[in-house]
């Protein structure tokens, strides 16, 4: 019988994770005052998922800037004063066993906040939203700049992982694909300069982080004069290049679309991103069973399994999954009389 794969330790330059179970990034809206710090729910929140045994827990996406917050509840590490609070959280969740994530964005057109807002060109979402200002370069600068620091300040807060979010319609993804980039500067037109504002977030990002550093991407935009996991095979083999060490392969929200949705429907970019390009990758999108995760990893089609929704029904699933899969995994002592 094959060795149970979801249970195996991995490895990433200095960080092993004690399994492949990883929660993926999820917004709480849920910090007080408008102030990006750390709370008692972040917390409670996060922690629990550390005694359920997650090996990986990356935080909500947490913004580099206070014009750059998808919600005016998010929370930030534009400031110093953010450190203390992220520092603590990690320090709790690193005490239950788990390796501690921060997921580092910008929503670009897609803050919903008082004031300005900022995007690759002048197109808003829809017509609820608002129009963003086209950035200026001094502006595309300051924002990798913001980038660096956020960096900075997850260092120092003892984060084990930093993940990119060029993902789900926010800002990075917005200068990667051409339905929202329309500049004719080197930041737009051509795939190579569409991709520039990652490659230089990237880069500024490494010269402050020497730990594992991920990306997430939305392998399809579902619009037919957008991108497709095609695409993101070639833009993955540059991020490998520059040392990105795992692609976080998520889908959509770029623009409004249609999504077939379906159970592990985002495992296929996955698998093509990691056999295209040679590159770790997490599979993420509806998977809530311990056979259709252990499945991807069998098939070699993903190397860990980002869980979204399953972890906010069940804090315990890698327990859940334990028990279906047939594996024995550590209980807190605290739970033996009642986990066994």
């Amino acid at each position: 019988m094959s060795k149970i794969k979801l249970f195996e330790p991995y490895k990433m330059k200095n960080v092993e994770l004690k399994n492949r179970i990883v929660m993926a990034p999820m917004c709480m809206y849920s910090c007080h005052d408008e102030d990006g710090k750390v709370n008692d729910w972040h917390l409670t929140h996060y922690t629990s998922r550390a005694v359920g045994q997650v090996g990986l827990i990356i935080l909500e996406a947490t913004s580099v800037t206070p014009q750059g917050r998808i919600s005016p509840q998010d929370l930030g590490i534009w400031d110093d004063e953010h450190v203390e609070g992220l520092a603590k959280l990690v320090k709790l969740m690193k005490s239950h066993g788990s390796a501690a994530g921060i997921q580092l964005g910008h929503a670009g057109r897609k803050a919903v906040i008082d004031g300005e807002i900022i995007a690759p060109s002048a197109i808003p979402f829809n017509d609820e939203m608002k129009t963003p200002k086209e950035m200026t370069k001094e502006e595309i600068n300051e924002t990798i700049t913001a980038f660096q620091k956020g960096a900075e300040r997850a260092k120092k807060a003892g984060f084990d992982i930093i993940e990119l979010h060029g993902a789900h319609g926010y800002l990075i993804n917005q200068f990667l694909s051409p339905l929202t980039n329309k500049r004719n500067d080197e930041y737009g037109g051509s795939d190579e300069n569409r991709y520039r504002f990652l490659q230089e977030i990237i880069d500024a990002v490494k010269k402050v982080w020497n730990g594992p550093l991920f990306v997430r991407v939305s392998a399809r935009d579902y619009h037919p004069d957008g991108l497709d996991a095609e695409n993101y095979v070639q833009m993955a083999k540059t991020m490998k290049e520059q040392g990105v060490d795992l692609i976080d392969v998520s889908t959509g929200a770029v623009v409004p679309a249609r999504i077939p949705v379906f159970p592990g429907y985002q495992v296929k970019p996955a698998e093509m991103i990691k056999h295209g390009a040679d590159i770790p990758t997490g599979a993420v999108g509806l998977i809530t069973s311990a056979i259709q995760a252990e499945e991807i990893l069998q098939n070699d089609r993903s190397d860990l399994i980002f869980l979204a929704r399953e972890l906010l029904r069940d804090p315990y699933w890698p327990r859940t999954a334990a028990k279906e899969l047939g594996a024995e995994i550590n209980t807190p002592k605290q739970y033996e009389r009642g986990w066994n």
